[in-house]
Protein backbone atom coordinates (compact mmCIF):
# COMPACT_ATOMS: atom_id res chain seq x y z
CA UNK A 1 0.00 0.00 0.00
CA UNK A 2 1.46 3.24 -0.77
CA UNK A 3 0.26 6.60 0.57
CA UNK A 4 -0.81 9.23 -1.19
CA UNK A 5 -1.80 12.99 -0.53
CA UNK A 6 -4.90 14.02 -2.22
CA UNK A 7 -7.24 17.18 -3.22
CA UNK A 8 -10.65 16.65 -4.56
CA UNK A 9 -14.26 18.10 -4.57
CA UNK A 10 -17.16 16.04 -3.27
CA UNK A 11 -20.95 16.30 -4.38
CA UNK A 12 -21.36 18.74 -2.13
CA UNK A 13 -19.25 20.87 -3.29
CA UNK A 14 -16.73 21.13 -0.55
CA UNK A 15 -12.87 20.99 -1.26
CA UNK A 16 -11.41 17.92 0.68
CA UNK A 17 -7.96 17.64 1.49
CA UNK A 18 -6.31 14.52 3.06
CA UNK A 19 -3.83 11.79 3.07
CA UNK A 20 -4.98 7.90 2.53
CA UNK A 21 -3.87 4.43 1.19
CA UNK A 22 -4.28 2.58 -1.81
CA UNK A 23 -2.36 0.19 -3.96
CA UNK A 24 -1.63 2.57 -7.17
CA UNK A 25 -2.83 6.22 -7.97
CA UNK A 26 -5.44 4.86 -10.85
CA UNK A 27 -7.27 3.03 -8.21
CA UNK A 28 -7.17 5.63 -5.34
CA UNK A 29 -8.73 8.02 -8.53
CA UNK A 30 -11.32 5.22 -9.67
CA UNK A 31 -12.36 5.36 -5.73
CA UNK A 32 -12.99 8.97 -5.51
CA UNK A 33 -14.95 8.90 -9.22
CA UNK A 34 -17.17 6.16 -7.72
CA UNK A 35 -17.88 8.75 -4.59
CA UNK A 36 -19.13 11.03 -6.89
CA UNK A 37 -16.13 13.31 -6.66
CA UNK A 38 -13.93 15.44 -8.75
CA UNK A 39 -10.38 15.03 -8.47
CA UNK A 40 -7.72 17.78 -8.99
CA UNK A 41 -4.87 16.17 -7.54
CA UNK A 42 -2.87 13.07 -6.13
CA UNK A 43 0.42 12.93 -5.47
CA UNK A 44 2.08 9.85 -3.60
CA UNK A 45 4.28 10.79 -0.46
CA UNK A 46 7.32 8.90 -1.01
CA UNK A 47 9.89 7.98 1.88
CA UNK A 48 7.75 9.78 4.84
CA UNK A 49 6.92 7.60 8.05
CA UNK A 50 4.00 8.01 9.59
CA UNK A 51 4.32 9.51 12.68
CA UNK A 52 1.16 10.22 15.16
CA UNK A 53 0.79 13.87 16.61
CA UNK A 54 1.24 14.43 20.43
CA UNK A 55 -1.92 15.35 22.52
CA UNK A 56 -4.57 14.43 24.38
CA UNK A 57 -8.00 13.11 24.46
CA UNK A 58 -10.28 14.86 26.34
CA UNK A 59 -13.14 12.19 27.98
CA UNK A 60 -15.74 14.44 26.08
CA UNK A 61 -14.07 13.63 22.59
CA UNK A 62 -14.14 9.75 23.21
CA UNK A 63 -17.44 10.46 24.32
CA UNK A 64 -18.61 12.10 21.07
CA UNK A 65 -16.70 9.48 18.91
CA UNK A 66 -18.33 5.98 20.93
CA UNK A 67 -21.59 7.73 20.27
CA UNK A 68 -21.27 8.75 16.49
CA UNK A 69 -19.97 5.51 15.81
CA UNK A 70 -22.31 3.96 17.61
CA UNK A 71 -25.27 5.69 15.08
CA UNK A 72 -22.92 5.06 11.76
CA UNK A 73 -22.80 0.88 13.08
CA UNK A 74 -26.89 1.25 13.65
CA UNK A 75 -26.88 2.39 10.56
CA UNK A 76 -25.69 -0.94 8.44
CA UNK A 77 -22.23 1.19 7.86
CA UNK A 78 -18.96 -1.04 7.69
CA UNK A 79 -16.12 -0.11 10.25
CA UNK A 80 -13.78 0.46 7.61
CA UNK A 81 -16.50 2.81 6.54
CA UNK A 82 -17.25 4.56 9.80
CA UNK A 83 -13.62 4.89 11.48
CA UNK A 84 -12.67 6.62 7.97
CA UNK A 85 -16.07 8.94 8.60
CA UNK A 86 -14.88 9.73 12.00
CA UNK A 87 -11.67 10.06 10.67
CA UNK A 88 -13.03 13.36 9.03
CA UNK A 89 -15.14 14.31 11.65
CA UNK A 90 -12.82 14.86 14.05
CA UNK A 91 -11.23 18.10 15.27
CA UNK A 92 -8.38 17.16 17.21
CA UNK A 93 -5.33 16.52 15.23
CA UNK A 94 -4.00 14.05 17.71
CA UNK A 95 -7.03 12.15 17.94
CA UNK A 96 -7.60 12.26 14.07
CA UNK A 97 -4.05 10.69 13.95
CA UNK A 98 -5.02 7.96 16.03
CA UNK A 99 -8.09 7.12 14.62
CA UNK A 100 -6.29 7.14 11.08
CA UNK A 101 -3.50 4.03 12.66
CA UNK A 102 -6.48 2.75 13.75
CA UNK A 103 -8.57 2.35 10.56
CA UNK A 104 -4.98 1.63 8.61
CA UNK A 105 -4.54 -1.14 11.37
CA UNK A 106 -8.38 -2.31 10.49
CA UNK A 107 -8.41 -2.52 7.38
CA UNK A 108 -5.13 -4.77 7.27
CA UNK A 109 -6.71 -7.56 9.16
CA UNK A 110 -6.87 -6.66 12.44
CA UNK A 111 -9.46 -6.49 14.61
CA UNK A 112 -11.46 -3.52 16.46
CA UNK A 113 -10.03 -4.00 19.70
CA UNK A 114 -6.71 -4.72 18.86
CA UNK A 115 -6.22 -2.21 16.65
CA UNK A 116 -7.70 0.24 19.79
CA UNK A 117 -5.72 -1.81 22.04
CA UNK A 118 -2.44 0.06 20.62
CA UNK A 119 -3.56 3.45 22.06
CA UNK A 120 -4.22 2.81 25.84
CA UNK A 121 -3.26 6.29 26.04
CA UNK A 122 -6.56 7.03 24.28
CA UNK A 123 -8.84 3.89 24.76
CA UNK A 124 -8.89 3.17 28.64
CA UNK A 125 -9.03 -0.78 29.46
CA UNK A 126 -12.69 -0.34 30.29
CA UNK A 127 -13.20 0.58 26.33
CA UNK A 128 -10.69 -2.30 25.23
CA UNK A 129 -12.97 -5.56 27.17
CA UNK A 130 -16.33 -3.81 26.25
CA UNK A 131 -15.25 -3.70 22.29
CA UNK A 132 -13.33 -7.12 22.99
CA UNK A 133 -16.51 -8.21 24.42
CA UNK A 134 -18.75 -7.08 21.69
CA UNK A 135 -16.46 -8.39 18.81
CA UNK A 136 -17.22 -11.52 20.64
CA UNK A 137 -21.18 -11.33 21.00
CA UNK A 138 -21.87 -8.99 17.66
CA UNK A 139 -23.45 -6.16 19.85
CA UNK A 140 -21.06 -3.31 19.34
CA UNK A 141 -23.22 -0.71 18.60
CA UNK A 142 -25.57 -1.53 21.94
CA UNK A 143 -21.34 -1.79 23.97
CA UNK A 144 -20.12 1.14 22.21
CA UNK A 145 -24.09 3.37 23.65
CA UNK A 146 -23.54 1.44 26.53
CA UNK A 147 -19.66 2.99 26.97
CA UNK A 148 -20.81 5.91 26.08
CA UNK A 149 -23.18 6.37 28.77
CA UNK A 150 -20.54 5.02 31.41
CA UNK A 151 -17.97 8.15 30.52
CA UNK A 152 -20.72 10.75 30.42
CA UNK A 153 -21.21 9.74 34.11
CA UNK A 154 -17.98 9.25 35.28
CA UNK A 155 -17.23 12.28 33.77
CA UNK A 156 -19.74 14.20 35.47
CA UNK A 157 -19.15 12.77 39.01
CA UNK A 158 -15.40 13.83 38.25
CA UNK A 159 -16.65 17.22 37.67
CA UNK A 160 -19.22 17.71 40.51
CA UNK A 161 -16.36 17.08 43.07
CA UNK A 162 -14.07 18.90 41.20
CA UNK A 163 -16.38 21.76 41.46
CA UNK A 164 -16.64 20.82 45.35
CA UNK A 165 -12.86 21.80 45.74
CA UNK A 166 -12.70 24.66 43.66
CA UNK A 167 -13.98 27.09 45.76
CA UNK A 168 -11.92 26.15 48.73
CA UNK A 169 -8.74 25.81 46.68
CA UNK A 170 -9.21 30.02 45.39
CA UNK A 171 -10.20 30.89 48.51
CA UNK A 172 -6.81 29.43 50.81
CA UNK A 173 -4.97 30.53 47.60
CA UNK A 174 -6.65 34.60 48.28
CA UNK A 175 -5.85 34.37 52.02
CA UNK A 176 -2.22 33.39 51.04
CA UNK A 177 -1.88 36.18 48.84
CA UNK A 178 -3.51 38.63 51.05
CA UNK A 179 -1.22 37.30 53.92
CA UNK A 180 1.69 37.46 51.74
CA UNK A 181 1.01 41.44 50.47
CA UNK A 182 0.13 42.13 54.59
CA UNK A 183 3.63 40.98 55.45
CA UNK A 184 6.09 42.11 53.26
CA UNK A 185 4.05 45.16 51.86
CA UNK A 186 2.63 46.94 54.94
CA UNK A 187 3.69 45.25 57.95
CA UNK A 188 7.20 46.93 56.98
CA UNK A 189 5.85 50.10 56.46
CA UNK A 190 4.19 49.96 59.45
CA UNK A 191 7.04 48.96 61.31
CA UNK A 192 9.29 51.87 59.96
CA UNK A 193 6.71 54.59 61.35
CA UNK A 194 6.86 52.73 64.73
CA UNK A 195 10.58 53.06 65.00
CA UNK A 196 10.54 56.37 64.15
CA UNK A 197 7.64 57.13 66.84
CA UNK A 198 9.95 55.14 69.55
CA UNK A 199 8.42 53.43 72.67
CA UNK A 200 7.48 49.99 73.71
CA UNK A 201 5.07 48.42 71.32
CA UNK A 202 1.89 45.80 72.29
CA UNK A 203 2.93 42.43 72.68
CA UNK A 204 0.60 41.20 69.49
CA UNK A 205 2.23 43.73 67.21
CA UNK A 206 5.92 42.75 68.44
CA UNK A 207 5.00 39.38 67.88
CA UNK A 208 4.05 40.54 64.16
CA UNK A 209 6.95 41.88 63.21
CA UNK A 210 9.47 39.83 64.79
CA UNK A 211 7.76 36.93 62.17
CA UNK A 212 7.51 39.34 59.23
CA UNK A 213 11.18 40.06 60.03
CA UNK A 214 11.70 36.41 60.06
CA UNK A 215 10.58 35.57 56.56
CA UNK A 216 11.52 38.28 54.76
CA UNK A 217 15.22 37.38 55.19
CA UNK A 218 16.63 36.36 52.39
CA UNK A 219 17.84 33.20 54.09
CA UNK A 220 14.16 32.35 56.05
CA UNK A 221 12.42 32.56 52.25
CA UNK A 222 15.38 30.15 50.53
CA UNK A 223 15.25 27.38 53.87
CA UNK A 224 11.18 28.27 53.31
CA UNK A 225 11.64 26.97 49.20
CA UNK A 226 13.60 24.43 49.81
CA UNK A 227 11.58 23.22 52.94
CA UNK A 228 8.79 23.77 50.63
CA UNK A 229 9.58 21.88 47.23
CA UNK A 230 11.72 19.58 49.33
CA UNK A 231 8.89 18.37 50.72
CA UNK A 232 6.72 18.67 47.86
CA UNK A 233 8.94 15.78 45.78
CA UNK A 234 9.44 13.69 48.70
CA UNK A 235 5.79 13.22 49.11
CA UNK A 236 5.66 12.27 45.15
CA UNK A 237 7.99 10.05 46.05
CA UNK A 238 6.61 8.27 48.99
CA UNK A 239 3.46 7.89 47.57
CA UNK A 240 4.83 6.84 44.41
CA UNK A 241 6.03 3.39 46.32
CA UNK A 242 2.85 0.54 47.16
CA UNK A 243 3.09 0.53 50.59
CA UNK A 244 3.35 4.48 50.78
CA UNK A 245 0.40 4.73 48.53
CA UNK A 246 -1.46 2.41 50.42
CA UNK A 247 -0.73 4.14 53.92
CA UNK A 248 -1.52 7.94 52.35
CA UNK A 249 -4.97 6.47 51.17
CA UNK A 250 -5.67 5.04 53.63
CA UNK A 251 -5.32 8.23 55.80
CA UNK A 252 -7.58 10.16 52.94
CA UNK A 253 -10.54 7.69 53.69
CA UNK A 254 -10.37 8.55 57.15
CA UNK A 255 -10.35 12.39 56.95
CA UNK A 256 -13.24 14.23 58.67
CA UNK A 257 -16.00 14.88 55.79
CA UNK A 258 -13.72 14.40 52.95
CA UNK A 259 -12.86 10.81 53.76
CA UNK A 260 -16.26 9.99 53.52
CA UNK A 261 -16.81 11.74 50.38
CA UNK A 262 -14.03 10.14 48.68
CA UNK A 263 -15.00 6.79 49.38
CA UNK A 264 -18.43 7.29 48.22
CA UNK A 265 -17.21 8.45 44.87
CA UNK A 266 -14.34 5.20 45.01
CA UNK A 267 -17.61 3.18 46.03
CA UNK A 268 -20.46 4.68 42.73
CA UNK A 269 -17.30 4.05 40.51
CA UNK A 270 -16.56 0.77 41.56
CA UNK A 271 -19.92 -0.20 41.21
CA UNK A 272 -20.83 2.02 37.66
CA UNK A 273 -17.76 0.29 36.03
CA UNK A 274 -18.41 -3.31 37.47
CA UNK A 275 -22.09 -3.08 36.35
CA UNK A 276 -20.94 -1.74 33.25
CA UNK A 277 -18.79 -4.25 32.36
CA UNK A 278 -20.86 -7.73 33.56
CA UNK A 279 -23.84 -6.34 31.30
CA UNK A 280 -21.03 -5.96 28.23
CA UNK A 281 -20.50 -9.89 29.14
CA UNK A 282 -16.56 -9.11 29.92
CA UNK A 283 -15.71 -12.29 32.71
CA UNK A 284 -15.82 -11.68 36.61
CA UNK A 285 -12.17 -11.99 36.89
CA UNK A 286 -11.38 -9.53 34.10
CA UNK A 287 -13.99 -7.13 35.41
CA UNK A 288 -12.05 -7.04 38.91
CA UNK A 289 -8.94 -6.70 36.79
CA UNK A 290 -9.69 -3.34 35.42
CA UNK A 291 -12.15 -2.19 38.28
CA UNK A 292 -9.40 -2.44 40.82
CA UNK A 293 -6.73 -0.90 38.02
CA UNK A 294 -9.65 2.16 37.47
CA UNK A 295 -10.68 2.45 41.44
CA UNK A 296 -7.74 5.19 41.71
CA UNK A 297 -7.42 3.70 45.47
CA UNK A 298 -5.03 1.26 46.84
CA UNK A 299 -7.27 0.44 49.70
CA UNK A 300 -9.90 -0.06 47.34
CA UNK A 301 -7.76 -2.37 44.91
CA UNK A 302 -6.58 -4.74 47.05
CA UNK A 303 -9.90 -5.33 48.40
CA UNK A 304 -10.66 -5.99 45.42
CA UNK A 305 -7.51 -7.88 43.37
CA UNK A 306 -8.19 -9.95 47.12
CA UNK A 307 -11.70 -10.52 45.60
CA UNK A 308 -10.33 -11.68 42.37
CA UNK A 309 -8.37 -14.40 44.27
CA UNK A 310 -10.99 -15.92 45.93
CA UNK A 311 -12.90 -15.93 43.10
CA UNK A 312 -10.55 -17.61 41.05
CA UNK A 313 -10.57 -20.25 44.05
CA UNK A 314 -14.12 -20.76 43.82
CA UNK A 315 -15.51 -18.27 46.21
CA UNK A 316 -18.07 -15.75 46.10
CA UNK A 317 -17.34 -12.19 45.05
CA UNK A 318 -19.02 -10.32 48.72
CA UNK A 319 -17.02 -12.17 50.75
CA UNK A 320 -14.07 -11.14 50.21
CA UNK A 321 -15.23 -7.98 50.02
CA UNK A 322 -16.86 -7.87 53.29
CA UNK A 323 -13.86 -9.32 55.17
CA UNK A 324 -11.68 -6.14 53.99
CA UNK A 325 -14.05 -3.72 55.91
CA UNK A 326 -13.40 -1.01 53.11
CA UNK A 327 -17.22 -1.61 51.74
CA UNK A 328 -20.38 -0.76 53.58
CA UNK A 329 -22.45 -3.68 55.01
CA UNK A 330 -25.57 -2.09 51.90
CA UNK A 331 -22.83 -3.10 49.20
CA UNK A 332 -21.40 -6.36 49.93
CA UNK A 333 -25.18 -8.14 50.37
CA UNK A 334 -26.74 -6.38 47.49
CA UNK A 335 -23.77 -7.83 45.87
CA UNK A 336 -24.28 -10.90 47.29
CA UNK A 337 -27.95 -10.74 46.53
CA UNK A 338 -27.41 -10.17 42.88
CA UNK A 339 -24.87 -13.06 42.77
CA UNK A 340 -27.42 -15.80 44.01
CA UNK A 341 -29.84 -14.29 41.95
CA UNK A 342 -28.33 -14.02 38.92
CA UNK A 343 -29.11 -10.47 38.41
CA UNK A 344 -25.72 -8.78 39.59
CA UNK A 345 -25.66 -6.09 36.90
CA UNK A 346 -28.60 -4.76 38.17
CA UNK A 347 -27.85 -4.90 41.78
CA UNK A 348 -24.14 -3.01 40.94
CA UNK A 349 -26.61 -0.44 38.80
CA UNK A 350 -28.78 -0.21 42.43
CA UNK A 351 -25.74 0.49 44.46
CA UNK A 352 -23.98 3.01 41.94
CA UNK A 353 -27.08 5.42 40.91
CA UNK A 354 -27.76 5.44 45.18
CA UNK A 355 -24.04 6.45 45.62
CA UNK A 356 -24.05 8.98 42.97
CA UNK A 357 -27.37 10.60 44.45
CA UNK A 358 -25.36 10.37 47.83
CA UNK A 359 -21.93 12.00 46.04
CA UNK A 360 -24.37 14.81 44.59
CA UNK A 361 -25.83 15.94 47.77
CA UNK A 362 -22.90 15.69 50.14
CA UNK A 363 -20.94 17.94 47.23
CA UNK A 364 -23.88 20.16 47.22
CA UNK A 365 -24.11 20.45 51.76
CA UNK A 366 -20.17 20.90 51.23
CA UNK A 367 -20.28 24.60 49.65
CA UNK A 368 -22.48 25.49 52.19
CA UNK A 369 -20.52 24.20 55.17
CA UNK A 370 -16.85 25.23 54.02
CA UNK A 371 -17.92 28.78 52.89
CA UNK A 372 -18.53 30.05 56.82
CA UNK A 373 -15.44 28.07 58.26
CA UNK A 374 -13.17 29.71 55.22
CA UNK A 375 -14.68 33.06 56.05
CA UNK A 376 -13.86 32.25 59.71
CA UNK A 377 -10.37 31.46 59.01
CA UNK A 378 -9.66 34.48 56.88
CA UNK A 379 -11.13 36.77 59.70
CA UNK A 380 -8.58 35.66 62.15
CA UNK A 381 -5.90 35.59 60.12
CA UNK A 382 -6.41 38.71 58.38
CA UNK A 383 -8.31 40.50 60.81
CA UNK A 384 -5.94 39.75 63.70
CA UNK A 385 -2.88 40.99 61.12
CA UNK A 386 -4.72 44.21 61.09
CA UNK A 387 -6.00 44.31 64.43
CA UNK A 388 -2.21 43.77 65.67
CA UNK A 389 -1.22 46.89 63.22
CA UNK A 390 -3.58 49.03 64.39
CA UNK A 391 -3.01 48.37 68.18
CA UNK A 392 0.11 50.88 68.61
CA UNK A 393 -1.82 54.00 67.00
CA UNK A 394 -5.14 53.07 69.47
CA UNK A 395 -2.37 52.97 72.58
CA UNK A 396 -0.92 56.73 70.99
CA UNK A 397 -4.59 58.09 70.79
CA UNK A 398 -5.61 57.04 74.42
CA UNK A 399 -2.24 58.60 75.34
CA UNK A 400 -2.98 62.03 73.68
CA UNK A 401 -6.45 61.54 75.23
CA UNK A 402 -5.42 60.98 78.51
CA UNK A 403 -2.53 63.61 78.44
CA UNK A 404 -5.66 66.25 77.25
Amino acid sequence: MKLFYYTVKDKAGKVLKGSIEAETDSALVSHFHDEGCIVFSIKEIKNQKRKIVKGKVKTEDLVIFSRQFTTLIESSIPVVEALGILKEQVENVYFKSVIELVLKDVKEGASLSSALGKHKKVFPDIYLSMVKAAEVSGSLAEILDRVSVYLEKSNALAKKVMSAFYYPIVIVIMAITITSFLMFKVIPTFKGIYDSLGGALPLPTQILINITDSLTRKESIVIILVLLIGGFFGFKKYISTSSGRRRYDRIILKIPVFGDLLKKIAIAKFSRTFATLVKSGVSIVKCLEIVANTSGNKVIEDAVLESKKSIQNGETISAPLEKTGVFPPMVTRMISVGEKSGRLEHMLSKVAQFYEEQTDAMVAGLSSLIEPIIIAFLGIVVGGIVVSLFLPILKITQQIGGMG
